[in-house]
């Protein structure tokens, strides 16, 4: 199955089952991180991230190029991509559009769906929580909500992972 896509909360388990998969893969791994360390608390997460994995993994940094970061790829490794939210994020805060964000993640998305090795992809559901008190976090769960969806039509197989658990998405 080539795409896989992971959501579910923060610190819900998603990226450790990416990585736990990948190894499982038996391939060479290819880790495409599109987050960045703006502050502390951030970098401190991308360090523990960064323990989680393999050394022999290699990483390409993609905070907003994503899809040139998977054309860069062999076709026969193992992409795990983390994750599509701060991606999304990132593109938001680049200025792209709602339009253009759609379009990137429906190429991208495209993209994994049509490697012959696997790829897990992801993201967070940010959408089952409290709404968000100001326009730009309302109008940023509801982009990754989009984006989210976007990626799981193209997905083989989608999982909402709950409390280090993993719950299959059936297709509508």
């Amino acid at each position: 199955m080539p795409l896989t896509l992971l959501l579910g909360g923060t610190r819900s388990g998603k990226s450790s089952l990416a990585v736990r998969r990948a190894q499982a893969s038996g391939r060479a791994v290819v880790f495409v991180a599109t987050g960045e360390a703006g502050d502390e608390e951030m970098a401190a997460r991308i360090a523990r991230h960064r323990a989680e994995r393999p050394a022999d993994w290699s990483t390409v940094e993609a905070p907003v190029a994503l899809e040139d970061a998977l054309a860069g790829v062999d076709g026969e490794v193992c992409v795990v991509v983390d994750c599509l939210s701060l991606w999304v994020a990132n593109l938001m805060g680049r200025g792209d559009g709602e339009e253009a964000v759609v379009t990137a993640a429906q190429r991208a998305a495209s993209a994994c769906a049509a490697r012959c090795a696997p790829t897990l992809a992801v993201s967070n559901e940010v959408g089952m929580g409290v709404v968000p008190d100001t326009p730009l976090g309302r109008h940023f769960r509801d982009l990754l909500g989009r984006v989210n969806a976007v990626w799981a039509a193209r997905a083989d197989e989608a999982l909402l992972v709950v409390a280090g658990r993993a719950l299959a998405l059936d297709a509508l």
